[in-house]
């Protein structure tokens, strides 16, 4: 009986080949060469180098740093770039990368300072190559630099040091995390994650305090003792909504928009609101939504004890049918508010437009979602410090993406791509090494859909790469 296949059916052997794999990775190399960040590493790990040591810490660091960004999520994993050293270099051993992690574990307060320091210097020459690309080119109160705060859960599947049991009943751990929005043009990239225990509650203001604070010293310019203004927004749900967090914004003169729990006596308030208060609220694309409201509340509250100047808005809308309503809810709409101090007046401060900024928060659960594909997915060590550097990693390894995306696909709508279709489209793009008068060649397949748009963003940071 004649068979037909839906493929072509290959002879298959291993041999050597000058084939590489994860051809298009070396755009991350070399970000992290345009942006100093090897560097910068190597300065701030100086101390963790023993003597007549083979590898370099930060090489050590940006190695798992550029394996979390193409895909992998254990330390063995950087095998892949092992195999590969004529475009990663000499890679260390997996114990020879087990012993750092131990070794910055030891002492793992002053290696996470050592690291976010070396971060917030590249960072500084990021956004500096950006130009107006920068997620920071003309910010001002008007048209804030947007910083996302939300926490997250992350599944242990073992015992590890300070897993616990979670508030949705899982076992874990439970990290705060702070996210620089790019906007709708870009991506994000992360400014400050802690690693908490998984019973860490979700509204503690001390470490909300501590996680805006670290993401305030990655902004280039930030200068110890200063406060950073109303050009920086923080945006949280209703976790963030805390006396104690809603003072400390206030007192460093910060800009703020977080969800606000409305209290129980609110339809009686709402019910003294006219329908012509009620004004059109916006879909994300700036147009009116049918069904959705927005009103101020503010001179309806009690907010004493609150600082001054905070606003209250509050949101009806339609649900979706089949949602269950709640007691704050009102003639069958749904109603959310959030709190907010930027003050009325001047183009972009209308009512629509600060819910639906506020309502962009959602953002911050893309960034998440992009994080655990590079890495946060799980926490593989046991010990607490361990994780804490490989938290570090993780932040490296979503922030050199997103430099990446910033600097070399700064005019394509691959500046906005996540993580697998980053590796499905740009960093498996096949290819082959040639050597030629002592150089070495990366030919990247030309039948490869995307690789005349890997080979323009390589040609432009290395336009852009720090001497040496």
């Amino acid at each position: 009986m004649k068979t037909t296949r839906a493929y072509p059916r290959v002879e298959v052997d291993t041999a050597s080949v000058p084939a590489v794999g994860q051809a298009g990775g070396v755009l991350l190399t070399e970000t992290i060469a345009a942006t100093g960040l090897g560097a910068e590493l190597s300065e701030a790990l100086a101390p963790w180098r023993k003597p007549l040591a083979v590898h370099d810490p930060a090489k050590v660091i940006t190695d798992l740093a550029a394996c979390l960004a193409l895909g992998g999520d254990t330390l063995s994993d950087v095998a892949l770039l092992r195999a590969e050293p004529d475009l990663y270099g000499p890679v260390a051993s997996d114990p020879t990368v087990s012993r750092t992690i131990d070794a910055l574990a030891t002492d793992a307060t002053a290696a996470l300072r050592a690291i976010n320091t070396a971060r917030a210097a590249a960072r500084t020459r990021a956004w500096s190559l950006a130009g107006e690309h920068a997620p920071d080119h003309e910010t001002s109160a008007k048209s804030p630099l947007i910083i996302d705060v939300d926490a997250t859960l992350v599944t242990s599947h073992s015992d590890k040091e300070r897993a616990g049991a979670t508030f949705k009943r899982g076992y874990g751990f439970h990290p705060l995390c702070a996210f620089l929005d790019h906007g709708h043009e870009g991506s994000g990239e992360p400014l400050a994650l802690m690693l908490r225990a998984g019973n860490a509650g979700s509204n503690t203001a001390a470490d909300h305090i501590t996680v805006i604070r670290d993401a305030l010293r990655q902004l280039p310019g930030y200068r110890r003792g200063t406060r950073a203004g109303r050009k920086v927004l923080i945006r949280t749900d209703g976790a963030g909504c805390t006396h104690d967090v809603i003072e400390w914004m206030h007192g460093q003169r910060l800009s703020y928009s977080v969800g606000f729990t409305l209290p129980a006596e609110t339809p009686e308030l709402l019910e003294l609101i006219p329908q012509d208060v009620w004004q059109p609220a916006l879909d994300a694309n700036d147009q009116i939504r049918d069904g959705a409201w927005v009103a101020e509340l503010t001179d309806l509250l009690d907010l004493t004890g609150w600082p001054p100047g905070m606003r209250v808005i509050a949101r009806k809308e339609r649900p979706h049918p089949g949602a269950q309503l709640r007691i704050t809810d009102i003639d069958g709409h749904r109603v959310t508010a959030f709190a907010t101090n930027t003050r009325p007046g001047g183009p972009g401060t209308q009512l629509a437009n600060l819910e639906l900024r506020h309502r962009r928060r959602a953002r911050c659960e893309d960034r998440i979602r992009t994080a655990k594909d590079t890495g946060l997915r799980a926490f593989p060590l046991h010990d607490f410090a361990q994780n804490q550097i490989w938290l570090a990693i993780v932040a490296l390894a979503a922030e050199i993406t997103a430099w990446m995306q910033m600097l070399a696909l700064t005019t394509h709508d691959a500046r906005r791509w996540e993580p697998k279709r980053l590796r499905l489209r740009i960093f498996t793009i096949p290819a082959t090494i040639a050597r030629h008068a002592r150089r070495t060649v990366l030919h990247l397949a030309d039948t490869a859909p995307w690789a005349s748009l890997a080979h323009q963003g390589l040609r432009r940071l290395r336009r852009l790469a720090a001497p040496g």
